[in-house]
């Protein structure tokens, strides 16, 4: 199977470094903002080009499937070219910074066209352990936290390129509220720039917030980031049940009953589960035991573009069923 890549930052890598250790998978383009980018990734690989044009780059490969991995602001005509040519594609997370990805997500049901995104959260033990233990417990109320730094990317600090810390990072922990809990039907948000802006030259993008949502199933939550910390500091989602609490992290799960705590490991990598469940839908055809394909990340988006919506105008959003 031959993998083109869109994109030469961290992600990029990540995904490709996984891709090198599995049989039968061969890494061989690479497109970047600039050749030179794109032929430093490609010399990793014994049998890989590089590129600076999408176009160029499909119109002289022929590949079975491709990663996106590029900044929110610049996708939509990377995931046209790829639907048009009937391209299997992965794509990480955000889908973009408005409305576009509706007008993609229709196009790839158009085509029928098997694709992943990169919610990685739904692809840990640990969820899945969660997801188990709530089978039989009713959640009332929920917290999530990306509580952290600021990335220095000049493009992440930017809301007309990034989107936001909401769209941009806290998207995973919105992601897995749906994923455990259910649909979201109202957000209502509240942001401020109290800090960053004065320190960082560029920074248009709020550096705290937090929003307060409504589930179809009754429950309250709320998701609260920041990036005004030095260091990472709390990421995750607490679920609070009439038996305890459940604690999501990102290398463990608690389960808190009184004074009784029950502490499970991560085991898995999920970046490796998300890339052999992806890479097997596209050599099978079968896209049954992908977790988070685009018609279903489109729904998280819209939660994260409500979000803003709000704090910019005051109001709570209620969203389409």
């Amino acid at each position: 199977m031959k993998v083109g890549f869109i994109g030469t930052g961290w992600f990029a890598k990540t995904h490709a470094a996984i891709l090198g250790e599995m049989e039968g998978i061969e890494v061989t383009a690479f497109c970047g903002t600039s050749i030179e980018k794109a032929e430093k990734e490609a010399r990793n690989w014994s049998n890989a080009k590089g590129y600076s044009n999408v176009d160029e780059m499909l119109e002289k490969q022929k590949l079975d499937a491709v990663y996106i991995c590029v900044p929110p602001m610049a996708h939509g005509a990377i995931e046209f070219a790829l639907i048009d040519k009937n391209i299997p594609f992965f794509v990480e997370k955000p889908l973009g910074i408005d409305e576009q990805p509706h007008e993609i997500a229709k196009r790839i049901e158009e085509k029928g066209l098997i694709t992943s995104v990169g919610y990685h959260w739904r692809y840990k033990e640990t969820t899945k352990m969660a997801k188990s233990l709530l089978q039989n417990r009713k959640v009332g109320m929920a917290q999530g936290f990306w509580m952290g730094n600021m990335p220095m990317v000049p493009w992440w600090r930017d809301i007309n390129k990034s989107g936001g810390q909401f769209v941009e990072q806290t998207t995973h922990i919105v992601d897995l509220l749906r994923f455990l809990c259910g649909e979201i039907t109202e957000v209502y948000a509240a942001y401020s720039s109290k800090i960053m802006q004065e320190k960082v030259e560029g920074t248009t993008a709020s550096d705290v917030g937090s929003v307060t949502m409504k589930l179809q199933n009754g429950m309250v939550a709320t998701i609260s980031n920041t990036c005004i910390l030095k260091d990472s500091n709390k990421v995750g989602l607490d679920l609070f049940t009439e038996e305890g609490i459940i604690e999501l992290r990102n290398e463990h799960l608690r389960e808190i009953k009184g004074k009784q705590i029950l502490e499970y490991k991560e085991q898995v990598n999920p970046y490796m589960a998300e890339n052999k469940i992806f890479l097997e839908a596209v050599k099978t055809g079968n896209p049954a035991g992908i977790l988070s394909d685009y018609k279903d990340s489109l729904k998280t988006h819209t939660v994260t573009l409500a979000a803003n919506q709000s704090a910019r105008s005051g109001q709570p959003i209620r969203l389409e069923s």
